[in-house]
């Protein structure tokens, strides 16, 4: 009889392949190179701490190395048994090198030391360094290299206590399949990375720790700068985000205080920022300094609004000279030249230079036209917000007493023309009426948003679109609301296509009010909070309760790479109050608040692709469809490439998992997955943690969709939401964010202008110059690759670098070998001219899920394709 110890896994036990003679107590050297990288990028010229460090060599003192037995254990301590100390000097001549150097050095071991497990590290210099990897070569040519990738800062001992850190070799153990003499060790350090909860983090602090967010705002400074606290309240939740421990404001402790200066770097954890070679990967700081000096420029240039399109065209085909941003200053700030390139001239005097956008590239006018603002509801850059309704007409959730009829006002009589001979009726019925229906997110702050500024009007807007026959969308109509007040009533104005004539003018300034809507929303929903926010209590919660040896760990790791690093740079400069995004988008003061209300209704099995799909009724479910899935629309080029992807990446996590987990116990005995999955949902979630949508956790088959997810958010989701931002934003008529006036009253003075020319009038209703510039030159940033950039599918070197686990290399092959050939059915699909969607009036391929797993490995730059492994910029 099978007995109840049988399903326990015995830990494994390393062999060790001596030679027949070495026998018990034999000594031997293991040769070993170790790569570390001595300074940060930015303290390439602190030669100061170099010297020092130098001097210290010449003193004796050094980088100490020893090896812990993964098998042997001292009684003394309950740890694996060390070896002898080893340790490497400086060579005196590297000087500050922001590059890699290589060391080699030897350890003393004894066979009865049986196989090392752990590393321990202890940093005698003056300053920290960054250990990259430490490799064992074989011994008598028998002995399988053993590898550390440690990618981790080490700085002075006495910073720890003077205790020495510990790095485990790349061999994963679940839990209860930990080697016996790194059990211990295992624990001090999930317990160390935890930290206590209190105190001011310091630099060195190697510490995840949850906060709200109530640091956006500068109570201190300006009374009016003051933002709400964002988590922690059933009326404004938020994922959390890591804890800083700064001292509270002066003026109301609920908030915490900021550093004096802007561009002081907020405390995240020395291992969330790497020391990157290429400037181009430098991202979070560029981030700074390019607001630091080229958004001050900008504001500085401009007037109060575009007079024509002329105007606006004008921005690309001529230089404008800027005194400040010159090539010798943005070095001095170390903002890399072929990051700003094509913004920035390369002169001494320099110039701001706009590149032209994709959409305005090809086709000037094309964003005008009807079909081409259709097609982005679909293959754009918001491409997850459309839906298909059910009922109609639409109805909101929101409370009729305060904000005023519920229901659309959009009637058949509006739409029924424009359906081809089709009814509403059998339009609903066979699925080819759809809405971009932002009511429920913005209608609660459109009052306060209007009081805030005579430069700032909004509407919440529902614009509807019919599947022709041809399976393109038509735009029907645009509902723009208001609610009622203590002055006036609700407004529900309903606007249908037109091209001529008063009907066309309001037509064009409806689309106008639309596109801020779906800017807005994009960037603050579907971008910031659909992947920076929520992804960062995962990164937190996994360096917590999952060791860097759990297999588990070293899947996800990759998927985290500088994100924590990039959302306290956001935090800083772009959704903090008076910050790019207040600035630059229409809510203002309200944009980060307003997502907190979006959070709401934020569930995580409804963040995969096939689940969102399905519940916007954009797909049903069908088993004998590919992916198991009928598309509504089959020229859904987001959904079409993002399903194959989706199949890839869960195929990849359901092979990695089965090589660890050989049945649901096994997931459930997993006591620290099971600590990691409790403290997402309660501590970094928090604020949802009784609402329904968390994976339980308790399946093989549940931990594989909750982790495809996870990966699904941190890099095709936002490839699809943010490397294509300057190609359609970066023309700003196409996709303006701020809208300044409501349509005018007939028979008004601003009617009659609007009359005498429907695009100044429009363009004197939207984003101004300097608005409109800002945002775009923060949006070309940010649509850029880095030279080395990490994509889906790809890992640096020719295998898996995290893990020596048998069965990774194979399984990961299959992997990248899967999303080349999405790449391949991506490229003959944007080839097929029955698939219009795919490119449009506007001729802009859709290529930002084109994963991009070797032909981009060195190109940079706006290539408008490429799926990073993650949030990283």
């Amino acid at each position: 009889m099978k007995g109840f110890l049988d399903n326990i896994p015995v830990p494994s036990v390393p062999t060790w392949p001596f030679n027949s003679k070495d026998g018990d107590g034999h000594e031997f050297d293991i040769k070993a190179e170790i790569v570390l990288q001595k300074t940060y990028l930015a303290d390439v010229t602190d030669y100061s701490a170099t010297l020092s460090d130098t001097l210290f060599e010449l003193i004796g003192k050094k980088v100490f190395l020893q090896l812990v037995s993964s098998d042997q254990i001292d009684q003394d301590t309950g740890v694996g048994k060390k070896g002898e100390e080893t340790s490497i000097s400086w060579n005196p001549l590297d000087g500050p090198i922001a590059g890699d150097t290589k060391y080699s050095i030897t350890f003393k071991w004894k066979s009865e030391l049986g196989v090392p497990g752990a590393l321990l590290v202890t940093n005698t210099h003056a300053r920290e360094f960054f250990l990259k990897s430490l490799t064992l070569s074989a011994v008598s040519g028998k002995l399988p290299a053993l590898r550390f990738f440690c990618n981790s800062w080490i700085y002075p001992y006495y910073l720890y206590n003077k205790t020495a850190r510990v790095f485990f070799s790349t061999e994963s153990h679940l839990p209860d399949a930990t080697p016996a003499g790194l059990i211990t060790l295992r624990e001090q350090e999930l317990t160390t990375l935890r930290g206590n909860g209190t105190g001011e983090r310091q630099l060195w602090d190697r510490v995840y720790d949850y906060d709200v967010y109530n640091d956006l705002g500068k109570p201190d400074t300006n009374p009016d700068l003051r933002r709400e606290v964002l988590g922690g309240s059933q009326d404004l939740p938020y994922p959390r985000r890591c804890r800083t421990g700064r001292a509270p404001a002066k003026t109301d402790r609920k908030f915490e205080s900021l550093p004096l200066l802007p561009t002081t770097q907020f405390f995240i954890p020395p291992d969330e920022k790497f020391p990157h070679i290429n400037l181009s990967d430098y991202r979070a700081n560029l981030v700074r300094a390019f607001a630091k000096k080229v958004v001050p420029t900008l504001k500085s240039i401009f007037g109060d609004k575009f007079d024509s399109l002329e105007d606006v065209k004008a921005i690309y085909s001529k230089g404008i000279p800027s005194s400040i941003n010159s090539v010798m200053e943005l070095s001095r700030d170390l903002i890399p030249l072929q990051m700003v390139k094509g913004l920035l001239s390369t002169q001494d005097q320099a110039l701001i230079n706009y590149r032209r956008p994709q959409v305005f590239e090809a086709e000037e006018r094309a964003w005008k036209t009807d079909e081409e603002f259709a097609r982005q509801a679909l293959s754009g850059l918001n491409p997850m917000a459309i839906q298909c309704v059910q009922t109609f007409p639409p109805s909101s959730s929101l409370d009729a007493d305060l904000y005023g009829p519920q229901q659309s006002s959009v009637t058949t009589d509006h739409i029924e023309k424009y359906l081809d001979g089709v009814s509403v009726e059998q339009a609903v019925e066979d699925k080819r009426l759809f809405v971009l229906d932002y009511y429920d997110a913005y209608m609660p702050y459109i009052e306060r948003i209007n009081k805030q500024s005579d430069e700032l009007k909004m509407y919440a807007s529902r614009t509807f679109f019919f599947l022709t026959d041809e399976g393109t969308l038509r735009a029907v109509a645009i509902e723009l609301c208001l609610p009622h007040t203590s002055v006036s009533q609700a407004v529900r104005n309903v606007y249908t296509p037109a091209e001529q004539g008063e009907e066309g003018a309001l037509w064009l300034l409806a689309k106008a009010h639309s596109r801020v809507n779906d800017s807005g929303y994009h960037q603050l929903i579907s971008h910031w909070l659909r992947t920076h926010a929520v992804i960062e209590p995962f990164i937190i919660a996994t360096h917590r309760q999952l060791s860097k040896m759990h297999p588990l760990h070293k899947l996800l790791l990759p998927h985290y790479f500088d994100t924590m690093d990039i959302n306290q740079s956001a935090r800083q400069i772009l959704i903090n109050a008076d910050g790019v995004i207040e600035s630059g988008f229409t809510p203002y003061r309200y944009a980060i608040e307003l997502s907190s209300k979006a959070y709401k209704y934020w569930k995580l099995n409804e963040q995969g692709l096939p689940a969102d799909l399905v519940k916007r009724g954009m797909a049903v479910p069908n088993s004998t469809a590919p992916h198991g899935l009928k598309l509504v629309i089959e020229d859904y080029p987001y959904a079409v490439d993002g399903l194959e992807i989706w199949s890839a990446l869960k195929q990849w996590v359901s092979d990695y998992m089965s090589l660890y987990y050989k049945s649901d116990d096994s997931i459930k005995r997993d006591k620290e997955v099971q600590a990691w999955w409790t403290e997402i949902v309660n501590v970094g979630h928090t604020d949802l943690k009784n609402e329904s949508g968390w994976y339980q956790m308790e399946s093989v088959e549940e931990a594989v969709e909750a982790i495809t997810t996870i990966i699904w958010i941190a890099s095709a989701h936002h490839a699809a939401v943010n490397f294509g931002q300057y190609a359609y934003g970066g023309y700003m008529p196409n996709l303006p964010t701020v809208s300044r006036r409501l349509i005018p009253e007939k028979h008004s003075f601003e009617h009659a202008q609007m009359l005498k020319d429907p695009e100044a009038f429009m363009l004197s209703n939207v984003s101004n110059p300097t608005q409109a510039t800002t945002v775009m030159a923060v949006l070309e940033l940010l649509s850029k690759h880095s030279t080395d950039e990490v994509y889906l599918g790809q890992v640096k070197g020719s295998t898996p670098e995290w893990t020596d686990d048998e069965g990774i290399e194979e399984a990961f092959k299959r992997f990248s070998s899967s999303l080349v050939s999405v790449e391949e059915k991506v490229t003959e699909r944007n080839k097929n001219p029955v698939l219009k969607n795919r490119y449009g009036p506007s001729q802009v391929p859709y290529t930002l899920l084109y994963p991009s797993t070797s032909d981009l490995s060195k190109e940079g730059g706006l290539t408008g394709r490429g799926i990073p492994n993650s949030v990283s910029i």
